[in-house]
């Protein structure tokens, strides 16, 4: 069973590493943490005559630049003038040229939230009346698309490197110092710290597409890298490059000096890369807490310091877990992992779940907001997961600490008779006169006349020499591979240190899925923000109905569900103003979020029963994300509309739902 252990580590570890990736994969980078909570004109209103300007509202500040709000009139063209400015608190506006003509206008934005998320929409208002037609906007390409795919990795990938990095340290300084000479372990370290400074340079470069076009090619783009390097992203980034040579030294000297160092001699090293050490550490989590979630929003003064300890304390405990690991099964028989450090890590990541739990319930409830929120929001369901992990690598820790008190008490046991050996080997030290005596006799490899044997012997030319050379590193390889098998066998010989080898290999296996649902919590919109946006739209989609089609105005939700994949949702129609006559549509496509989402196809059909009318197809444009429009559909009498909506979702999954309204 033994034998089998390095490729189950291997396949175990490529299994999670691919569970970490479809996480990853579904992570919708682009997804928003500031929210659109309010416009002028609001979304769907008709106006009499044109405005000086359009102003947005959002859910928190955010940075734009001189294309980050730009409104187009029917035919496509740019109708804004100058830069967008903030007005007032989180509201921004862009003027509009004089003299606009009627029509239905499209306002598109392309901002940054406050916490280094790209946010993207668009949406359209009339002037005196709606167009036959309206300016098309691509989907948005911030944040998503391969770039976004690239820089969730990078992410992932800089998390995981500070988690191996710092917690790696930790478990040496604090919890087995022997193994700052274990070669094992110095480049577990050192991987950490690569890993985090490719990943920061990468995001540094990619932050630019990211956050703008979303094209691989702007990514060595110098101008965007300038802009990036004037925002709070950019800069905590700087930072963080600027701490890892300062980490790079303190690797320097753990691994250097310090191994050399007799344990009589490390105590006050120790002390002093433990100060140093706790400063660079605090501050890479500080170029996170500074730069994302905790930075905005409520209580900023307390949620960074309380970020900060949270990162470090997943640090102490993923970081610590994999030292562990790859000190019980990568560090030689000639220097085991003591059970007394394992003891100390147990208490190492005893307090850090400590920390963990009080910072994560603060986190939480600023985060989620409600206990609503925890099941309706994609934030509340993944905290959710992230909660179920930590408990059952809580779990999986109580095993791995009673195998360490199984083997804590093994080795008390065997201490006696370690001891009796060394007295029997001491002995065995100090020969008798007879043994003496026997010094120079045969089969020492000496003669009588005291020469060597061998010295005997005739140089045998330049062959016998290459002859020698080659069977003496045969020897060596046989003798190393020897050795290998050796310490693969004492590793292997306690059954309860094999046992903790296997608690602790499931520990990191959670820890890998773990930390890839941390880095998608940090790229989702907070719950708390989710459900404040989604209130807000409902209030502007109420509000525009009443303002554009006064009395008369009717809007119908109908739920549908095609029983596919992302089958789910609601469709809003908003018919203006539902008289007989002329009459415009706007529908939208709701996911089970609340949030705009597009569908494969839509089709719609009024029908008066009473009448024998119908059905009378109607053929909406699409306008943007989960938008579409309809204007002049004729409504020849007044009545009990039956109004019939065809979803499909997919090339199969399809479903018609009806609704009655009456019109006129």
């Amino acid at each position: 069973m033994s034998q089998t252990i390095a490729p189950r580590f291997r396949t175990l570890m490529l299994l999670l590493m691919a569970v970490a990736g479809v996480l990853l994969a579904g992570a919708a980078p682009a997804s928003a943490h500031a929210a659109l909570t309010g416009s002028d004109p609001q979304q769907g209103a008709v106006v009499d005559k044109a405005p000086a300007q359009v102003s947005l509202t959002f859910s928190e500040q955010v940075a734009m630049s001189d294309d980050s709000l730009r409104v187009l009139d029917p035919k496509g063209n740019r109708v804004d003038a100058g830069k967008p400015a903030n007005v007032s608190g989180t509201t921004y506006a862009v003027r509009l040229r004089s003299g606009l003509p009627d029509g239905t206008y499209t306002v598109a934005y392309q901002v940054v939230s406050a916490d280094s998320h790209p946010v993207g929409g668009a949406y359209t208002f009339s002037i005196g009346a709606p167009s036959k037609t309206s300016a098309a906007v691509g989907d948005q390409t911030a944040g998503g698309g391969i770039v976004g795919g690239l820089y969730g990795i990078g992410r992932y990938v800089s998390y995981a490197g500070f988690v191996v990095l710092a917690g790696g340290a930790a478990f040496v300084l604090a919890c087995w110092q022997r193994g700052s000479g274990v070669r094992a372990v110095q480049r577990l370290v050192v991987s950490g710290w690569v890993a985090l400074t490719a990943s920061t340079l990468a995001l540094l470069l990619l932050r630019g597409s990211y956050t703008t076009s979303g094209k691989i090619g702007d990514v060595f783009d110098l101008t965007l890298l300038g802009q990036v390097l004037q925002t709070k992203t950019g800069a905590a980034l700087v930072s963080r490059l600027l701490l890892l040579a300062a980490a790079a030294l303190f690797v320097a000297v753990l691994f250097g000096e310090y191994q050399k160092r007799a344990d009589d001699e490390k105590r006050d090293l120790t002390f002093g890369l433990a100060i140093g050490g706790t400063v660079v550490a605090v501050g890479l989590a500080a170029s996170w807490a500074m730069s994302e979630h905790a930075s905005t929003g409520l209580q900023p003064g307390i949620a960074m310091p309380v970020d900060v300890v949270h990162l470090l304390a997943v640090a102490a405990w993923l970081g610590g877990l994999v030292a562990l690991l790859v000190a019980l099964y990568r560090a030689p028989a000639e220097t085991p992992v003591e059970t007394a450090a394992v003891r100390r890590f147990s208490q190492v990541a005893f307090g850090s779940v400590l920390a963990l739990v009080a910072t994560g319930t603060y986190q939480s409830w600023r985060q989620v907001g409600s206990w609503s929120a925890l099941t309706d929001t994609r934030y509340g369901q993944l905290l959710l997961v992230k909660v179920g992990l930590v408990a059952l690598m809580v779990g999986v820790a109580w095993t791995s600490r009673r195998w360490t008190g199984r083997l804590a008490q093994t080795a008390a046991a065997k201490a006696p008779a370690k001891a009796r050996a060394k007295v029997a080997a001491t002995a065995g030290r100090n020969p008798g006169p007879d043994a003496k005596a026997g010094a120079g006799k045969p089969g020492t490899g000496k003669t009588e006349t005291g020469k060597a044997d061998g010295d005997k012997a005739k140089p045998g030319g330049k062959a016998a020499k290459g002859e020698a050379a080659r069977r003496a590193a045969q020897l060596a390889r046989q003798q190393a591979a020897l050795d290998t098998a050796r310490q693969k066998r004492l590793r292997d010989a306690d059954p309860h240190r094999f046992g903790l080898r296997r608690s602790v290999l499931m520990e990191a296996g959670v820890a890998v899925v773990l930390l890839a649902v941390t880095t998608v919590l940090t790229q989702t919109e907070p719950g708390r923000t989710e459900t404040e946006a989604r209130t807000a739209t409902s209030s502007t989609a109420s509000s525009s109905s009443s303002s554009s089609s006064g009395v008369g105005a009717v809007t119908l939700d109908m739920p549908f569900d095609t029983g596919g994949k992302d089958g789910k949702g609601v469709v809003r129609i908003d018919i203006d103003p539902a008289r007989v006559g002329g009459n415009e549509l706007h529908i939208f496509s709701l996911g089970p979020n609340g949030r705009l989402r597009d569908i494969t196809e839509l089709k719609f059909a009024f029908t008066l029963a009473a009448k024998d009318l119908g059905p009378l197809p109607v053929n909406p444009d699409h306008v943007t994300t989960g938008h579409w429009v309809a204007s002049g559909v004729q409504i020849p009498m007044a009545g009990d509309w039956q109004v019939a909506v065809t979803v499909r979702t997919s090339d199969i999954d399809q479903v018609t739902v009806t609704k009655n309204t009456q019109i006129g």
